[in-house]
């Protein structure tokens, strides 16, 4: 198989029949593109999800707390616990597990948001660190969060700019060879993009205005998240290739390693589904707030299929998603 996450057609077919018993109190379960799961607890909803990190050791603590919890973000509510579990291999140094922690300390702070529990193991199950994070939050069942009801007309728009995770990973990783087209400042600022990889301030902000669906773009990259949120809310798109933000330094390292920036990893930056006539308000949230916003396109029916205008105009389908362009590279 693959390396990275599954290809859907195979996740949805695995998942057919192989939930477990059936509860009332999930509101929302296992499926192609949902962030979350959502439990019913009276007055309130609690929000969960679960991520494994496992491509970039350097800033794994950093990743393993942000990732999740943007995951909560996506769905309009903030994160307040997480549990980290952290499995190593023989050969790890003390002072490896010492970083991980420190980092992961630092992040949870950073987000208001507490380790409540975890596990952490030596292991010859795996050869490099694995770390695995689940996200905990809830939220009252009348707030205006994220609808879930996406309909043709609806605009798509992503904040800051897309792959900040997948070119810091390269950075970390691919140095050397990244310094044969990247300045050392470049590589620096490139290094520097993991300070914005939390989505959790313009989550809650597009929760509290109420829109129609959040997506936070992990694997796959942007036409990956696309194609999720259009599965999952049966509905097509159409989005234009020009109107994609990417930072000049992303576009050099993904031309120097043969990448698409469109399917590279982004977290750091959330896919939002916003009705038409909440634009106005959420643009007006986002500068307000300093989050960088960029419409890229809109909701179709489902008959007009999943498609990407490129430069040119001339319209391309967008595939479902497969292995992210990361492992290509690393």
């Amino acid at each position: 198989m693959k390396k990275g996450k599954l290809e859907n057609d195979l996740l949805t077919q695995l998942l057919v029949g192989r939930t477990g018993a059936a509860r009332d109190e999930v509101l929302q379960g296992a499926g192609i593109g949902k962030d979350c799961a959502v439990l019913d607890f009276g007055s309130e909803i609690c929000v969960l999800s679960t991520d494994p990190i496992t491509a970039a050791p350097e800033i794994l603590g950093t990743l393993a707390v942000h990732v999740a919890c943007n995951d909560i973000a996506a769905h309009g509510v903030h994160p307040l616990a997480i549990l980290l579990t952290i499995l190593l291999p023989e050969q790890t140094e003390e002072a490896e597990l010492r970083e991980i922690l420190r980092q992961a300390n630092a992040a949870a702070k950073e987000l208001d948001v507490q380790i409540a529990g975890g596990h952490t193991e030596i292991t010859d199950a795996v050869t490099r660190p694995l770390l695995s994070t689940t996200a905990i939050g809830r939220a009252a069942k009348s707030r205006n969060g994220v609808t879930g009801d996406i309909r043709p007309g609806d605009r798509l728009f992503v904040t800051k700019t897309l792959a900040l995770e997948g070119t810091c990973i390269l950075a970390e990783r691919r140095e050397k060879e990244l310094g044969n087209v990247l300045t050392d400042a470049e590589l620096a600022r490139a290094k520097a993009m993991i300070s914005q990889i939390s989505v959790v301030r313009e989550g809650i902000l597009a929760g509290e205005i109420g829109v129609s669906a959040m997506h936070d773009i992990t694997e796959g990259g942007i036409l990956g998240a696309v194609w999720e949120t259009c599965l999952r809310g049966g509905v097509g798109a159409e989005i234009e290739m020009r109107a994609l933000p990417f930072d000049d330094i992303t576009l050099t390292a993904c031309a120097y390693f043969g990448l698409d920036p469109m399917r590279l990893i982004s977290s750091g930056s959330m896919l939002i589904v916003c009705p038409a006539e909440k634009t106005a308000a959420l643009e007006k949230a986002m500068a307000e707030a300093g989050v960088p916003l960029y419409g890229i396109g809109a909701v179709t029916e489902i008959s007009a299929g999943i498609i990407l205008r490129d430069r040119k105009g001339g319209p391309l389908s967008i595939d479902p998603p497969g292995p992210d362009e990361i492992y290509k590279a690393v």
